[in-house]
C-alpha cells in the first residue's frame, strides 16, 4: 500500500515510490491536452490561444496551492518517520479545512473579475471574450483542486503515491469523456472544456477522500468531532508558507511573463503556451521523481538518520541523470510532431519547435538542480531554497524584458535556461555548506 524508505534498499522504494506520481502527473497534464487539443482542432488557433491567455491566471492558484501542500508534504512525512500518526490526521483535517475554505472564496472572486484580470494582462483584444467565458468557469473548480492536493500530500508523506494516480485516472477519463461531448458534440468551445474540467476536478477530490477514508483508518476524518488543531498549523505553516511564496511570486512572475509573451502576438502566445503544456508533461518524471527524493530525505531526517537521507541524494542524482537526457532526445526528436497535435498553424509549429530545440539542451541542468532541491526541502531548508527560486524568477523576467527585443521568439527559452543554470549553481553551494563535516539534519 505504501512505500517506507526508512529501512532497507532504497532504489526500489524509491521507483516505485516516484512511479505512480509521475503517471499521475502525466494524466493531470493529459486532461489539460485534452482540452486544448479537443478545442484547437475544432475551434482553432483563435480558442487555442485563449486558453493559453487564460491558463496562467488558474495557474497562479494552482501554483500556490501546490507549493503549500509540497510543504504540507514534507512535515507528513517527517512525522510518518517519526511514527506521529495521529498528527498526520491533525495535518490532514486542519489543512484539508482552512485551505479547501480560503480557495472557495477565492475561486469565486477569480470567476466574478475574469474579464478584468485578462484586460490589465494585455491579452490580445481578439481573445478577450472566449478567455474571459474559460477563466469564469475554470476558477470554480479552485476549491477541489485544493482539497485534493492536501490529501495527496499526507499520503505522500505516508509513503502512499497511488492515490494521487487513482484519482487522477478518474478525472482523466471524466474529462475526455465530457471534452467530447461538451465541444465535439454542444459546440461550447472554451468554454464547454473549462466546464469539463471542473467537472472532473470535482470528480477528483471525492474518490481521494474516499479513498483515504477506506484504506487509513487512523485518517477517517470526522467533521462533528475533528478541530483545527493551532499548533499542527504553524507548524505546517512553517513547512508550506515558505514554498506558497515562492510559487506565488513565481505566479506573479509568470503572469509578468505572459504578459510579455502577449505582445509577441496571437501566433507566438499560441506556440509557446502550447510548447509550455508539452514542456510541462515532458518534464514530470523530473519534478516528480524529485518529489520521491524530497519524501525518502524526509522519511529519514524524521527518524534522525541523516547518512541515509544522503544516500537518496546520491542514487536520486543518478537516476536523475539518466532521466534527463533521455527527455532531451525525446524533445529534440519530437517536439515537432508533438506540436502539430494541436491544429496549430505551420508558423506556430516553427516557433514552438525552435522554442525545444534550444531549451533541450538544458533539461541535464534543470534534473540535477532539481535533486539537489529536493534533498534541501527535505532536510526541511525550504526557507532557502523558496527565496533561491523567486531570485532565479526575478531574472528570468528580467531577461526576458530586458533583452527580449533583440532576441525576438528565442527569449522565452534563453531567459528559463539562464535560470536554471543560476539555480544548479546555488544549489551546490548550499548543499556542500550543509555537509561540511560531521552529517547534520537543517530542520
Amino acid at each position: 500500500m505504501s512505500n517506507d524508505m526508512r529501512q532497507g534498499r532504497l532504489t526500489k522504494p524509491l521507483l516505485m515510490f516516484s512511479i505512480p506520481l509521475i503517471l499521475s502527473g502525466l494524466l493531470l497534464q493529459l486532461f489539460n491536452w485534452a482540452d486544448a487539443i479537443v478545442v484547437g482542432n475544432i475551434e482553432g488557433d483563435l480558442a487555442l490561444a485563449a486558453i493559453g491567455a487564460s491558463g496562467t491566471v488558474p495557474g497562479v492558484f494552482v501554483l500556490v496551492i501546490t507549493g503549500f501542500t509540497s510543504g504540507i508534504g514534507i512535515l507528513s512525512a517527517q512525522m510518518y518517520g517519526n511514527g506521529q500518526h495521529q498528527d498526520l490526521k491533525r495535518v490532514l483535517f486542519s489543512f484539508a479545512l482552512t485551505i479547501g475554505t480560503a480557495c472557495t472564496v477565492l475561486g469565486f472572486a477569480g470567476s466574478l473579475f475574469a474579464p478584468n484580470i485578462l484586460r490589465a494582462l494585455h491579452t490580445a483584444q481578439d481573445t478577450v471574450a472566449i478567455a474571459s467565458q474559460y477563466l469564469r468557469i475554470y476558477m470554480l473548480g479552485t476549491p477541489f483542486v485544493a482539497v485534493y492536493n492536501v490529501y495527496a500530500a499526507v499520503l505522500r508523506g505516508c509513503g502512499d503515491s497511488k492515490a494521487a494516480f487513482f484519482s487522477i485516472s478518474v478525472s482523466s477519463l471524466i474529462n475526455l469523456i465530457l471534452d467530447v461531448i461538451f465541444v465535439a458534440g454542444f459546440h461550447w468551445g472554451a468554454a464547454g472544456a473549462a466546464a469539463a474540467t471542473v467537472f472532473s476536478q470535482s470528480a477528483m477530490a471525492v474518490f481521494i477522500v474516499g479513498y483515504t477514508g477506506r484504506k487509513y483508518g487512523f485518517l477517517r476524518l470526522n467533521i462533528r468531532e475533528d478541530k483545527v488543531d493551532q499548533g499542527i498549523l504553524l507548524r505546517g505553516v512553517g513547512m508550506g508558507l515558505p514554498i506558497a511564496v515562492q510559487s506565488s511570486i513565481k505566479s506573479v512572475g509568470n503572469l509578468a511573463l505572459q504578459s510579455f509573451m502577449n505582445g509577441f502576438g496571437s501566433l507566438t502566445v499560441a506556440a509557446i503556451t502550447t510548447a509550455y503544456r508539452i514542456d510541462n508533461v515532458v518534464m514530470l518524471p523530473v519534478i516528480h521523481f524529485g518529489t520521491g527524493i524530497a519524501t525518502a530525505v524526509a522519511q529519514n531526517t524524521g527518524t534522525g538518520d541523516v547518512q541515509r537521507a544522503r544516500k537518496s541524494l546520491y542514487i536520486g542524482m543518478c537516476v536523475m541523470a539518466v532521466i534527463s537526457l533521455a527527455l532531451t532526445g525525446i524533445v529534440v526528436l519530437g517536439g515537432q510532431a508533438l506540436l502539430s497535435l494541436f491544429g496549430l498553424s505551420s508558423i506556430s509549429v516553427k516557433i514552438g519547435t525552435d522554442f525545444f530545440q534550444y531549451i533541450a539542451r538544458f533539461y541535464l541542468v534543470f534534473g540535477v538542480a532539481t535533486a539537489i532541491r529536493n534533498y534541501l526541502d527535505g532536510c526541511g531548508d525550504v526557507v532557502f531554497t523558496s527565496i533561491v527560486n523567486v531570485v532565479a524568477m526575478l531574472i528570468r523576467v528580467a531577461v526576458s524584458y530586458r533583452i527580449g527585443n533583440q532576441c525576438g521568439n528565442d527569449i522565452f527559452a534563453l531567459a528559463e535556461s539562464i535560470s536554471w543554470g543560476i539555480l544548479l549553481g546555488i544549489y551546490v553551494i548550499r548543499y556542500l555548506w550543509i555537509t561540511r563535516g560531521p552529517a547534520r539534519k537543517v530542520s
